[in-house]
Formats: C-alpha cells, sequence, structure tokens
C-alpha cells in the first residue's frame, strides 16, 4: 500500500503488575497459568447489600510499605499501583532512573475513572460535615492523569507523559500510543499501560443496574466465566500492568534482554452506543485488521490471543466471530479476566503483560471457569480451557473493547 510504514519493533524489556492475583509478574503468571479457582474475589463492606457485592482485590499488598507513609498520602490507590508496577517493570529491564537520560524517558498510563473511590469519599464529607471538611487533595489525588504523574515524580522521567482514557482499551491505547512515540523518535524508552482501583459503591451500584456485571453471588468464584453459555456480566477488579517498551536500538546499545517486541498496533471506534460494542463486531476487526497491516502480518501469521472476554453476553460473541474472520481457527485464545478480574482501564497493561510471557514459556493460560463455550460462537474457535497448553508460540495478539465504540488491538512477536 503506498505510503505505509515498515514495521517498527519497539522492544519489551520490563514487566510489571499488581493484580488480585499477587503482587509481580512471577505471581500473576503464576495464578493464571494454574487452572485453580481464583483467591483474589472479596466482599468489602463498600458493596454490602449491592446485586454484586464481591470484585477482586490485592489485600495482601500494604503500599506504604513500599513506598513509604508520606508518598502513600499523596496518592490515590491507582496510582500506589501504578508506580509500584512501574518499579518493577524498571527494575526487571535493567534500568537505573539515577543513571538514564530522563530526558528522552516517557511515561502513558491509562485508566478508566482515575481516583473514583475518592471522589465517593469526599462526597459523603462534603454532605455530612460542610464545606469547610472537604479534602483540598481532591482534584490531585483523583484525575486521571494522577498514575503517570505519580509515575513520572517517582522515577525521575522528564519526557512526554500523558494518560489515556479510553474505558476498558485505555491500557492497550497506552501501549500503542508508546509503540508510535517511540517509532517517531520523540523518545528512547516509554514506561506504559493502565491501572485502576475503583472500590465505589456508586461505581458498582450503576454497573448492576447496567446489567454488566454478574450477580452470582452464591459463588463469586467462578461468576466470571468469559465465553461460557452460563455467563451473566465481568466482576471487577482492580490492578497496574506496566511494560518498558525501547526502540530497538537503545536496547540493543545498553545490552538489554528483549522479552517480546511490540510489532503492530490498530485503533478503531464503533460510533453506535455508549456502551454497547458494535452489533456486527466491525469495530474490533478493524483495529485487529490495522494492527496486523502495520505489522505487516497476515492472519494466518499469529499463534494466540489474549481476548478482552469480559464474560458479557454481547462482547464475547462478538469478540469471538470477529477474531475467527480475521484470523480463522488458527490460534489458541484465551481470557484471564476470570483470575485477575476486570481491570477496567488497567486491562490492557495487565493482559499485554501476560502476552509477552506467554510467548515467552511458550505456554497459553486457560479461560478459568470456562465449562461449555457457548454455543453461538464460532464452532472453530479454540479456546483454551481446563489447563495451560503449551505450545509454539511467535506471534501473538492483545485485543481490546472499551465503553463508547473504543477498540484497540497490539500485535507482538518474539525477539
Amino acid at each position: 500500500m503506498p505510503g505505509r510504514q515498515p514495521p517498527f519493533e519497539a522492544a519489551v524489556t520490563g514487566l510489571g503488575l499488581v493484580t488480585a492475583a499477587g503482587t509481580g509478574a512471577k505471581a500473576t503468571w503464576h495464578a493464571v497459568t494454574g487452572g485453580a479457582p481464583p483467591e483474589g474475589v472479596r466482599r468489602p463492606p463498600e458493596l454490602a447489600e449491592l446485586p454484586c457485592d464481591f470484585m477482586y482485590l490485592n489485600t495482601g499488598l500494604d503500599p506504604a510499605a513500599v513506598l513509604g507513609t508520606a508518598a502513600v498520602r499523596l496518592m490515590d490507590r491507582f496510582t500506589q499501583l501504578a508506580v509500584i508496577a512501574a518499579r518493577e517493570a524498571v527494575a526487571d529491564a535493567g534500568l537505573d532512573p539515577a543513571a538514564w537520560d530522563g530526558a528522552r524517558v516517557a511515561v502513558v498510563i491509562g485508566s478508566a475513572h482515575g481516583g473514583l473511590p475518592f471522589y465517593d469519599e469526599q462526597h459523603t464529607v462534603l454532605a455530612s460535615r460542610g464545606t469547610r471538611r472537604v479534602s483540598p487533595k481532591l482534584a490531585p489525588l483523583t484525575v486521571v492523569n494522577g498514575a503517570a504523574s505519580g509515575v513520572v515524580a517517582d522515577l525521575g522521567a522528564l519526557g512526554p507523559s500523558l494518560a489515556v482514557s479510553t474505558a476498558c482499551s485505555s491500557g492497550t491505547v497506552a501501549l500503542g500510543t508508546a509503540h508510535q512515540m517511540l517509532r517517531s523518535g520523540a523518545c528512547d524508552i516509554v514506561i506504559a499501560g493502565g491501572a485502576e482501583s475503583v472500590l465505589s459503591r456508586l461505581l458498582i451500584a450503576s454497573a448492576c443496574r447496567l446489567r454488566a456485571v454478574s450477580t452470582r453471588r452464591s459463588d463469586p468464584a467462578t461468576a466470571c466465566r468469559p465465553f461460557d453459555a452460563d455467563r451473566d456480566g465481568f466482576v471487577v477488579g482492580e490492578g497496574a500492568g506496566l511494560l518498558v517498551l525501547e526502540r530497538p536500538e537503545h536496547a540493543r546499545a545498553r545490552g538489554a534482554a528483549v522479552r517480546a517486541v511490540v510489532r503492530g498496533y490498530g485503533a478503531s471506534s464503533d460510533a453506535c452506543s455508549v456502551v454497547a460494542p458494535d452489533p456486527e463486531g466491525a469495530g474490533i476487526e478493524r483495529a485487529l485488521r490495522t494492527a496486523l497491516a502495520d505489522a505487516d502480518l497476515a492472519g494466518a501469521d499469529v499463534d494466540h490471543v489474549n481476548a478482552h472476554g469480559t464474560s458479557t453476553v454481547l462482547n464475547d460473541l462478538i469478540e469471538g466471530h470477529a477474531l475467527s474472520r480475521v484470523l480463522g481457527d488458527r490460534p489458541l485464545v484465551t481470557s484471564t479476566k476470570a483470575v485477575t478480574g476486570h481491570t477496567l482501564g488497567a486491562a490492557g497493561g495487565i493482559e499485554t503483560a501476560l502476552t509477552v510471557l506467554a510467548l515467552e514459556e511458550q505456554t497459553v493460560p486457560p479461560t478459568v471457569n470456562l465449562t461449555t463455550p457457548d454455543p453461538g460462537l464460532p464452532p472453530g474457535l479454540d479456546l483454551v480451557r481446563g489447563a495451560a497448553r503449551r505450545a509454539h508460540l511467535r506471534c501473538a495478539v492483545k485485543t481490546s473493547l472499551g465503553f463508547g465504540g473504543h477498540n484497540a488491538a497490539l500485535v507482538l512477536t518474539r525477539d
């Protein structure tokens, strides 16, 4: 095609994860590949008596013990999770913030809701105690760019910093934006992904009204069941997933271990609904085809898909058919949300990190809680279930869809 750029391979040199499945990339990978029921589902008092009174939380992490009490007081929890994940990713990449050229380091972090729980808290303060008791920290702690600014301050990254908010595709769009920034030469290193923590009674009550979340209160650990015939909605989770991406020559020059490369990115809009995906899946199909074209690869080259797979009736059918149309029946498809929960704006960052690990380990995690695939799915769709599956993986895709019709896809390959 005239004017098409040659593929640009952004080197992935570091991963950082904080999820309800554990703190650190190793802990989360162990959980998602184990095939066991998730252990991070909790019933917090904030959600008492709601139709969905459970969510995925990391209750074993004390951010103050990691970051210090003074620092934590100036960060909402989604920012705390982002900084912890960023530190792990940077250390994993073998980078020393004290020695790098900070002006060549960028940060791009996605979040759908920012510091929403603190809004809830302060609204209660306003209603019960008056204006003089409202915290002056409300605005700086709750803005969506809080995670990006927190990571910038913690690590001394002096290049461009951006916040992406495209609902549940935010983390994937952030990584795609990082890929484009590196291709343009604007920076040498980008710390990118997503962060979210929305233990908000108001938000979950609204999601219940929308019938987007599962109300399987009798057995919360099996409530999230992507692609299953008996699914009834997603379960919200908290977490952060950040990756270190570098220009390939920069990674080579410092002798970095390249864990995978981001080779292609595509994004699109549905322009049809504020909550439901395009019923024909045209938007996610367009994003996926764009990403493959950007990578100069064909659908037949893809070995594995970490799908958006939310466990909602509409998403899983629409996405499944779009994947089949573009990629055929060859790729091994999974959704890891039954272990991590749906982490909204963080999902793309967390799941891209897991896709890197799948390529590295030559292993596809199972779709936990999937027992009976929806008969409306394409019959040849190869959904990994029951146990992790070993396979020869060279190329993988991460797909994301977000409220408002925001679609995104990344193409990753082994270095």
